[in-house]
């Protein structure tokens, strides 16, 4: 009678709730560490200046960890994934690389760049909408109009 090899292809899931935002981890061809998991927060605990003017109930991350191949032992083979919901608006980083922290950098960066860029078309689209009620209205070029 032949055994079955085992297979580390599961996924393990784990779900982390740090003050302002729910945390879901999933592994995949490998086993997590607390060290991992705690590294993970931290990075992503670095966010929460660009996401302190959004509803702590409405942010999610989802990341995936894992390794690519079993087989190899060089080049990339650990890969990250975040996928950031913010009040429906999904943002989405992966990246792929021989470490499975300088992936995890990457991805954050990655992750940092696009919400900053979000930010901006924000803020870009209120300023250009009150330039043209000023315009429409001849209110006078020195007022100001305030976001909050």
């Amino acid at each position: 009678m032949r055994q079955q090899a085992y297979c580390p292809s599961e996924v393990k899931i784990q779900v982390f709730l740090i003050p302002f935002m729910k945390i879901i981890i999933k592994t995949k061809n490998f086993q997590s560490s607390p060290a991992i998991e705690k590294y993970v927060q931290k990075k992503l605990e670095t966010l929460k200046k660009f996401l302190k003017n959004f509803k702590e109930e409405s942010l999610m991350a989802e990341i995936e960890l894992g390794r690519t191949t079993r087989h190899h032992q060089a080049g990339d083979i650990f890969r990250a994934e975040i996928n950031l919901s913010i009040d429906g608006k999904l943002f989405r980083a992966e990246s792929e690389k021989e470490n499975l922290y300088a992936a995890i950098d990457e991805v954050r960066d990655d992750l940092e760049r696009e919400i900053k860029k979000f930010k901006t078309k924000k803020e870009t689209a209120f300023i250009r909408g009150a330039r043209s009620l000023k315009k429409k209205f001849g209110i006078s070029p020195f007022a100001r109009f305030r976001d909050k």
